[in-house]
């Protein structure tokens, strides 16, 4: 007996989710599911290039020896304010001071040899020949001391203008290939940021547009800017160019420090706006008109992060769909719910 009870209620609940699933399938079919609709507001937007870019000196000079020495002294340091002319560093090498003062010597003995073969000259005693000659030797013997001097000079490394030293590589006693820098300094201008900026945006980004400027160094402060140059030649590499842009005012950033910049391209005060969810990737929405769906195309302007400026097809007494999904079919009969304060 208890075994037919079981059987029974079986049989009842087996038909209930019949007739539920029967229930389901002819609500599919003729559409009557609930959606959530907004009707468009306007409001401001803002349309703008993102780039990240590197805060960087404007004027940026390194300091080098011209010739292979060993680094001897060391004046400044990373920070350091220095005046132009000051000694930041000097490098030794026995065989340019060696060689200085051969050529020196040979100078001298070249002088003596001229001025005895010239007062020669002078009496009778030596041709025009021998004089021309031995005043060629003086003249190369000279040329050559003033070229060693000055490679001897170039072991001093001198500020070229006023500024700070932002970066110093070597330490006493290393052996300093030519042409490496042993500090680099940074003067003459404020600091700027060079972003890159994709090539599928360059077209959009001109000299003079604003820029806001942020940085994980100082959470929640934006920073102004303004775009200064943008550089002729991409990188075919990271398909990006280069945008300089300098801050308005005084900033608290340091050199090396990562930017996150917005470049405005297009500000509309009194713009209509949807939801992001609203508009589809290919740029259309759906609408709600007498209970039955209809998909229209529209003409985006500024995204935002939460917002998509719509410019053309639809009005703000249009019922849009909020989240539409993709098995929505025209005509379909929908239950529209709008969402308050939308």
């Amino acid at each position: 007996m208890e075994e037919k009870v079981i059987k029974a209620r079986y049989v009842i609940f087996a038909v209930l989710m019949a007739v539920a699933a029967a229930g389901v399938l002819k609500l599919r079919q003729h559409g009557m599911g609930a959606v959530e609709t907004v009707h468009p507001h306007h409001g401001p937007a803002v349309q703008a290039v993102y780039a990240t870019g590197t805060v960087e000196p404007t004027v940026m000079m390194p300091i080098a020896s011209r010739a292979m020495a060993r680094l001897a002294e060391l004046n400044a340091d990373e920070g350091a304010e220095v005046t132009k002319g000051q000694v930041l560093g000097r490098l030794e090498d026995e065989d340019l001071v060696n060689n200085l003062a051969q050529l020196q010597a040979q100078a001298k003995y070249a002088q003596q040899d001229f001025d005895r073969k010239n007062e020669l000259g002078q009496k009778g005693y030596a041709t025009k020949d021998a004089v021309d000659a031995a005043r060629a030797k003086l003249d190369a013997a000279n040329a050559a001391v003033a070229k060693a001097h000055a490679e001897v000079g170039f072991l001093q490394l001198t500020a070229p203008a006023d500024g700070i030293v932002i970066k110093r590589d070597g330490e006493i006693g290393q052996l300093i290939p030519a042409d490496q820098p042993v500090f680099w300094l940074s003067c003459c201008a404020p600091l700027r940021v060079a972003a890159e900026v994709d090539e599928e945006d360059i077209a959009q980004v001109t000299p003079g547009q604003d820029v806001l400027i942020r940085a994980d160094a100082f959470p929640g402060k934006t920073f102004n800017g303004t775009v200064k140059e943008i550089t002729p030649k991409g990188d075919p590499v990271a398909r990006s160019y280069r945008v300089r842009i300098s801050f308005t005012g005084d900033v608290p950033l340091r050199i090396g420090m990562t930017a996150e910049t917005n470049i405005i391209v297009r500000e509309v005060k009194d713009a209509l706006l949807l939801p992001n969810s609203a508009v589809t990737q290919d740029n259309k929405i759906w609408v709600v008109n007498d209970g039955r769906l209809a998909q229209h195309s529209v003409t985006v302007g500024a995204k935002g992060e939460t917002e998509t400026e719509i410019r053309d097809g639809v009005t703000e007494n249009d019922e849009v769909v909020l989240s539409p999904g993709s098995d929505m079919k025209a005509g379909q009969k929908v239950h529209a719910k709008l969402r308050q304060g939308a």
